[in-house]
């Protein structure tokens, strides 16, 4: 990467960091871009060299962060998911990042609020950077190696990521209506459930 390039990423990347500090801290709605801007010490038209608004700014985000979640996920768990069936390696995956977002809930709190079907969908298939995850390959691998055939297995992930997501945010930020660690059991078994009424079993 050339001098130019490099000062290029280096000024993205100072947005996208204090884009994140601000929308956790102040929340988004009352951030501007002046606020981004004045704290990563650019002039407002290098922001819309990068993006097209504060909303391509925060999807960006949502997308880097989620990539970023999956791949510590898969970093950690390594070795550990070869063997193991379709379920068993996406509810590991899935355990992995409720414990991360456990640990950080200002994350939690940020792509809780602001993850839509279509910026996940986006996210999976676009990887906001170099470093982020193609999810979609990885998830379609995995549908791939399982002994039998899913239906509409965009649907399925789909209602695992609205399950998953709903039910962490309050377990975890407000213990609602149990503990993660309590809820956890009866997620893992619903995600089973799911699974289940898409397999095409021969």
């Amino acid at each position: 990467m050339g001098k130019v390039d490099l000062n290029k990423k280096l000024k993205e990347n100072s947005l996208l960091k204090t884009a994140f500090e601000f929308f956790t801290t102040k929340g988004f709605s009352k951030t501007s871009i002046t606020d981004i801007v004045s704290k990563a010490g650019v002039a407002k038209g290098t922001f819309y060299l990068y993006f097209k608004d504060k909303y391509d700014i925060r999807n960006k985000l949502v997308s880097h962060k989620s990539s970023q979640l999956f791949l510590t996920a898969l970093d950690e768990l390594g070795d550990e998911l070869n063997d193991l069936s379709f379920e068993d390696k996406l509810i590991r995956i899935i355990d992995n990042i409720i414990n991360q977002l456990n640990n950080d809930q200002s994350l939690l709190t940020f792509i809780s609020k602001n993850l839509s079907w279509g910026i996940f969908k986006n996210a999976i298939t676009s990887p906001a950077s170099d470093k982020d995850v193609d999810f979609s390959t990885v998830y379609y691998t995995m549908l791939n190696e399982a002994p039998y055939d899913f239906r509409d297995p965009e649907i399925m992930l789909f209602m695992i990521i609205e399950l998953v997501s709903s039910t962490c945010y309050s377990a975890i930020l407000y213990k609602e209506p149990c503990t993660i660690a309590e809820l956890k059991p009866y997620l893992y078994n619903s995600i089973r459930l799911i699974i289940s009424q898409h397999e095409i079993k021969t």
